[in-house]
């Protein structure tokens, strides 16, 4: 795996929104009905990065994974959480064809080093209850689900949500 991962730039919002596509498409196919996930293309999810990143920037950080021929391979969003001292990872996305090559959890390992740089104690995230290998990453990686629900749409299709939780170690 030769990858760097770096903080995104303005350049990378078109591949971010790629990478975000496929990547759902990929990982909820089995769940969340194809015309719910098609209802929201590449084009539509970089002009929302681009709109959230413009907004967020200062208190955000977005991060990329890129491949040694400089492609946007993977990425994550990291920040402020649900309540004091504890930061939230927002996303992380590897694309489909890269999966299992060790890059996600590249992208884990920055994005928690991020938030305790950002000075947080505990961090937060929510996964598609539906969603098992993510489920299966997310508690490899030390997260455990902590018993708080919500129901949240894609495209047109309510999905439901669990939130998992962790410590971070101390900065």
């Amino acid at each position: 795996m030769a990858i760097t991962i770096r903080p995104a730039e303005s350049s990378d919002l078109a591949a971010i929104g790629e990478v975000h596509t496929r990547a759902r498409c990929h990982a909820y196919r089995d769940f969340v009905p194809a015309q719910a996930l098609e209802a929201v293309g590449a084009g539509a999810l970089t002009e929302w990065w681009t709109e959230r990143w413009a907004y967020e920037r200062d208190t955000h950080r977005l991060t990329v994974a890129q491949d040694h021929a400089g492609a946007v391979v993977g990425f994550t969003y990291v920040g402020p959480g649900p309540r004091p001292g504890t930061g939230e990872l927002y996303a992380i996305h590897v694309d489909p064809g890269r999966q299992g090559d060790g890059i996600g959890q590249a992208l884990m390992a920055s994005a928690l080093t991020t938030l305790v740089d950002l000075g947080e104690s505990g961090a937060v995230l929510w996964v598609l209850a539906d969603n098992a290998a993510a489920r299966r990453f997310y508690e490899r990686g030390g997260w455990h689900g902590d018993g708080v629900e919500r129901e949240a749409p894609i495209g047109s299709t309510l999905t439901r949500q669990l939130r998992y939780s962790r410590d971070l170690p101390a900065g």
